[in-house]
C-alpha cells in the first residue's frame, strides 16, 4: 500500500514546517492509500513500495520551537532493494528559515508496521474546535485574543482544501481573490477572522460562516457566505414626520442610486451614494441636513431589497430673537419681535436653507436698526429638529440736534431737528426739522411706516408737511440777471403737506420684485416772495411768475409711479436696467384753477466691461436717457430745469434752459482707482426742446438761457458709510468749466 506512505510523507513534509527539523535519519513508512492534491506527481507511477527516509533531528525542548519558514520538495524516488518491489527511497530536499517560537502541536508519524492510526490528526484537536465559528471582528474578540491567546502563541494548522458556498460565478471568484487562507499553507484563527473581515468588506455579503472539516490531508476550510438581497428602490423616509419637509426630489435619489437597482446590494457602494446625498444636500444649502439611519452592517438588511435612509432635514422648531450689547451680553431688546420675524423667510416647520438664511440676514440688517445681525442655532425639544436664533445688536436710532444763525434772507434765526427710525420699536420714522427767524417760520415734518402692520404686500406709506422756501432755478441764472422790482431775487415758498403709498408688486414679500407701484395725494399753496416774504407776482421786466394774478396758487396734484429695477445693485449698479415712470395730475380748484397733466420716465441701462487692469473692481459703461412733458396749465415755478450737478454738467444749475418739455442724455465709463476710490469720464447733452417760450413769461428767454447744452469730464467716487461720495470736473460746449458735488451715482 505505497500510496498511504506517499501520503503520509507528503504530510509529514508540509507539518514539517512547524518544526525546526535537520533531517538525516531513516525511518520506514507504510504507504496504503491514495493521495488527492499533492504536488509529489513523480510516484503516482510507482508500484507498493517501502518507502525510506533518512532522519535526523537535533534535540529541541518539546515545548516550544521556532517557527520555520521552510520549503520541503520531493526531489527523487528510487527503490532501495531489487528483489522488493515494496520498497523505495524518497529524497527531500528542505530549505529552512527560523523566524519565532510557539507551542508544538503533537505530530503523529506512521512508520511501516505500524497501524494505520491517528492519520489526519495533524495538529491538536483542540485547535480545530476553536475555528467552528468565525465571525466579523469586534472589540470583544480582539480583547479576547490578545488577553488569552497572545498572537505568536496561535496554533496553526495545515489547510488541505478551501471551499466557497452560496454564491457561483463572479462572486465566487471574488470570494476566492479576497481572502488570504490556501490549499497547502498553515493557517490561524486570526487569519481566518481577517478573511471574514475582508469578506465582508467588499460589501456584498450578509452573513459569512467559516467551517473547518478534519480530513486525511488536513483541515478543510468552507466559507459559507450569503450575498446582500437584490437592490430594488431606496426609500427616503424623513424626521420628524410630517407634511412639507420633504426638500429632496425623487429624482434626485434615482439618480444617485438608480445605478445598483437590480444588482446585489453592495454595501460600499450604499455608503458612498449616502455621501454623495449628503453632498447634495450641501450644495443646495440645506447645511443641516444629513442621513441619520442607514444599514450599513449585513444584518440590517431587509430581504426585500428595499433599503430605507432616515434623513434629519433640519427641519426649524422654532425661531426667535436675541438682544445683545457691545459686550455680547443679552440684554432686553427696543425693537419689537415680529419687526424682525417679519423679515425672516425661515419658519417653523421649514427646512433650514443657507441661502435663504443670508437672504434673511441681509434684509434684517437693511432695516438699519442693528449694527450687526447673525444666526445661531439650539437644539429643540425635538432632538430632530433645531430652534434659530437671530441674534442682533441695535444701534442709536434717534438724534437731535440744535443751530443757530444768521442770513440775508431769514435773519437771524434758529433750528432744531429730531429724527427718530425706531418709533416705539415699530421700525417707524419720524423727523421734524423747525426753522424759527426773525422773518419767516420754516418746518419740514415726516412720518414713514415702512411696512405697515398686517399687510401681506409690504405696502408703507409717508405722510408729511411742510413749508419751505427755495430760490428757484427757473427764475435765477442764465446770461442776464432778472430781479424783483425791489431789486431781490424771487423766492418760492411751498406749504403743504399729503401722503404717499408704495407697494412692490410680488406675491411674495421675501423676492425681489421688479416692478413697484406707488400712488398719492399732495395739497401745496405756492407763492413768490421777496425776502421780507413778501409777495411778489411779477418781476421787474413785468413778467408773471405765477399762475394767479396776485402770486399765490393752490395745486391739488394726484400722482402715480412705476418703477421697474433689474440692477445688480442700488448703489453701484454695473449691470442690468431700470426704467421709471411718474404722471402728476392736478384737480382745479381753489387758488388759480390749476389743470395741468406731468409725464416723465427716465431708462437706464448698465453693461459690465473689463477694459483696464488698473484695480480689483467691477467696471461698467452706463446709460441714462429720459424726458418729460407738461401738458395744460403751466405755472412758470413748474417749468423743467436744465443744467448742474445732476443734469448736464459744466454748467451751473438751471443754466441750459427751462421749458415744458425736455429731453437729457448721459454717458459715463466706470472704473476703479483703489478699493475705496473709483473713477468716471463722462458727456452729457441736455434740451428743452425749443419749449422755453411757452413757459408764461418765458423765464428763460428773458434770462437769455440757450436751450441746448453739451458737457463732458472726469469724476471720482469716493466710498463712505452715506454711499458714493461724487466729484465730477465737467467742461461745457461755451468752454467754461465747473466743480460739481454730490453723493451717490448720478443715474
Amino acid at each position: 500500500m505505497w500510496c498511504v506512505a506517499v501520503v503520509n510523507k507528503i504530510k509529514q513534509i508540509y507539518l514539517r514546517q512547524l518544526l525546526i527539523p535537520a533531517l538525516a535519519a531513516i525511518a520506514t513508512v507504510a504507504l496504503s492509500e491514495p493521495v488527492r492534491g499533492q504536488t509529489a506527481d513523480e510516484i503516482e507511477g510507482l508500484a507498493e513500495i517501502a518507502v525510506q527516509e533518512e532522519i535526523i533531528v537535533e534535540s529541541e525542548p518539546e515545548s516550544s520551537s521556532l517557527l520555520a519558514q521552510e520549503t520541503e520538495t520531493v526531489v527523487d524516488v528510487r527503490e532501495t532493494d531489487e528483489s522488493n518491489s515494496n520498497s523505495a527511497t524518497v529524497v527531500i530536499e528542505t530549505t529552512t528559515e527560523a523566524t519565532e517560537t510557539f507551542p508544538l502541536p503533537k505530530i503523529h508519524e506512521e512508520v511501516e508496521g505500524e497501524p494505520e492510526t491517528n492519520q489526519a490528526e495533524i495538529a491538536n484537536p483542540e485547535s480545530l474546535v476553536s475555528l467552528e465559528s468565525i465571525t466579523p471582528d469586534s472589540e470583544s474578540t480582539e480583547s479576547t485574543v490578545a488577553q488569552d491567546q497572545p498572537p505568536a502563541q496561535e496554533p496553526r494548522v495545515l489547510v488541505a482544501e478551501v471551499l466557497v458556498r452560496g454564491v457561483e460565478g463572479e462572486l465566487e471568484q471574488l470570494v476566492y481573490n479576497t481572502i488570504s487562507t490556501q490549499p497547502g499553507r498553515a493557517t490561524t484563527r486570526s487569519q481566518l477572522q481577517q478573511d471574514v473581515n475582508e469578506i465582508f468588506a467588499t460589501g456584498y455579503f450578509s452573513n459569512v460562516t467559516v467551517v473547518p472539516e478534519d480530513t486525511p490531508l488536513g483541515v478543510r476550510i468552507t466559507y459559507q457566505v450569503e450575498p446582500n438581497p437584490i437592490l430594488r428602490d431606496v426609500v427616503i423616509q424623513t424626521i420628524p414626520q410630517g407634511e412639507g419637509e420633504r426638500v429632496l426630489p425623487e429624482s434626485v435619489v434615482d439618480e444617485i442610486f438608480g445605478e445598483q437597482y437590480g444588482d446585489i446590494l453592495n454595501l460600499v457602494e450604499l455608503q458612498g451614494d449616502i455621501q454623495e446625498l449628503n453632498e447634495w444636500y450641501r450644495e443646495n444649502g440645506y447645511d443641516l441636513a444629513q442621513v441619520v439611519d442607514a444599514p450599513d452592517e449585513p444584518g440590517e438588511i431587509s430581504q426585500d431589497g428595499v433599503v430605507t435612509l432616515v434623513v434629519a432635514e433640519g427641519v426649524i422648531e422654532n425661531v426667535r430673537v436675541r438682544f445683545f450689547d457691545e459686550e455680547d451680553e443679552e440684554v432686553d431688546g427696543r425693537t419689537r419681535d415680529f419687526i424682525v420675524t417679519r423679515e425672516i423667510e425661515l419658519e417653523s416647520g421649514e427646512v433650514f436653507n443657507r441661502e435663504t438664511a443670508q437672504r434673511d440676514l441681509q434684509r434684517v440688517f437693511g432695516l438699519g436698526l442693528f449694527e450687526d445681525a447673525r444666526l445661531s442655532f439650539a437644539p429643540g425639544d425635538d432632538p430632530s429638529q433645531v430652534v434659530v436664533n437671530v441674534d442682533v445688536v441695535e444701534r442709536n436710532t434717534g438724534s437731535v440736534a440744535a443751530g443757530a444763525g444768521i442770513s440775508s434772507a431769514s435773519g437771524f434765526f434758529g433750528t432744531i431737528s429730531y429724527q427718530e427710525q425706531n418709533l416705539g420699536g415699530n421700525n417707524q420714522d419720524l423727523s421734524a426739522e423747525l426753522q424759527v427767524g426773525t422773518r419767516e417760520l420754516l418746518f419740514d415734518l415726516r412720518f414713514t411706516d415702512p411696512w405697515i402692520a398686517g399687510d401681506p404686500y409690504r405696502t408703507s406709506y409717508t405722510v408729511n408737511a411742510f413749508r419751505r422756501r427755495s430760490i428757484s432755478l427757473i427764475f435765477d441764472g442764465g446770461e442776464e440777471e432778472v430781479e424783483l422790482p425791489n431789486g431781490d431775487r424771487p423766492r418760492v415758498v411751498r406749504t403743504g403737506g399729503g401722503i404717499t403709498f408704495r407697494r412692490p408688486l410680488a406675491d411674495d414679500v421675501f423676492s425681489q420684485p421688479e416692478w413697484a407701484l406707488s400712488t398719492g395725494f399732495q395739497y401745496q399753496r405756492v407763492s413768490i416772495r421777496d425776502a421780507d416774504g413778501e409777495l411778489a407776482p411779477e418781476d421787474e421786466l413785468g413778467n408773471d411768475l405765477a399762475f394767479s394774478d396776485d402770486g399765490s396758487d393752490d395745486l391739488f396734484i394726484l400722482s402715480f409711479g412705476a418703477v421697474r429695477d433689474r440692477r445688480n445693485s442700488i448703489f453701484q449698479p454695473t449691470d442690468g436696467s431700470v426704467i421709471r415712470f411718474s404722471v402728476d395730475q392736478t384737480i382745479p380748484i381753489g387758488s388759480g384753477s390749476i389743470f395741468f397733466n406731468r409725464l416723465r420716465g427716465s431708462y437706464s441701462y448698465y453693461i459690465p466691461v473689463d477694459y483696464t487692469d488698473f484695480a480689483e473692481g467691477a467696471e461698467a459703461l452706463a446709460f441714462n436717457f429720459q424726458a418729460g412733458t407738461i401738458l395744460g396749465d403751466l405755472p412758470p415755478y413748474e417749468a423743467f430745469s436744465l443744467g448742474g450737478t445732476d443734469s448736464v454738467r459744466g454748467y451751473d444749475a438751471g443754466d441750459v434752459g427751462s421749458g415744458r418739455s425736455y429731453v437729457l442724455a448721459s454717458a459715463e465709463y466706470r472704473f476703479p482707482l483703489f478699493s475705496f476710490l473709483g473713477g468716471a469720464l463722462f458727456v452729457d447733452f441736455g434740451s428743452d426742446l425749443g419749449t422755453g417760450d411757452n413757459v408764461p413769461g418765458n423765464p428763460a428767454g428773458v434770462r437769455d438761457k440757450p436751450g441746448t447744452g453739451f458737457g463732458y469730464g472726469v469724476g471720482v467716487r469716493i466710498q463712505s458709510p452715506l454711499g458714493p461720495i461724487r466729484v465730477d470736473y465737467g467742461l461745457n460746449d461755451n468752454g467754461d468749466s465747473r466743480l460739481h458735488f454730490g453723493i451717490g451715482e448720478r443715474f
